[in-house]
């Protein structure tokens, strides 16, 4: 699924695919963040971290009437507050998407699915 955007000159297709690409570099960047989670832990393994180029299994993106929902599945670093963590990465994706492709962004839900210890 894409989503359309029409202006004077024609069409722009965006793939679900670079919304969740541009969201998840953007929550990589925030403190406290280890990297990305699959979101079917089950089925990809419980300790896998995402690499850059797979961001999109970490993430979800809705296109609705309302804007844009994103859900992201996140591993923080031990040591943090989860809470003030998951609100950094909600205000950046937000902005970044919003800056980046212009679209309104409704929601963005974050699944802390671990938390790690970062090597020293």
């Amino acid at each position: 699924m894409s989503i359309e955007l029409k202006n004077e000159f024609g069409q722009i297709d965006i793939a679900n695919d670079v919304v969740a690409q541009i969201a998840g570099g953007a929550a990589i960047e925030c403190y406290g963040i280890v990297g990305m989670a699959s979101k079917h832990q089950i089925r990809d393994g419980l300790t896998e971290i995402l690499r850059k180029e797979n961001f999109a299994k970490g993430v979800i993106v809705r296109h609705l009437e309302d804007g844009l929902h994103i859900d992201m599945y996140i591993i923080v670093s031990y040591g943090t507050k989860i809470s003030e963590v998951a609100y950094q990465v909600q205000s950046k994706v937000k902005y970044t998407v919003n800056k980046t492709l212009g679209m309104d962004v409704k929601a963005v839900n974050i699944y802390v699915q671990g938390v790690r210890v970062m090597n020293v």
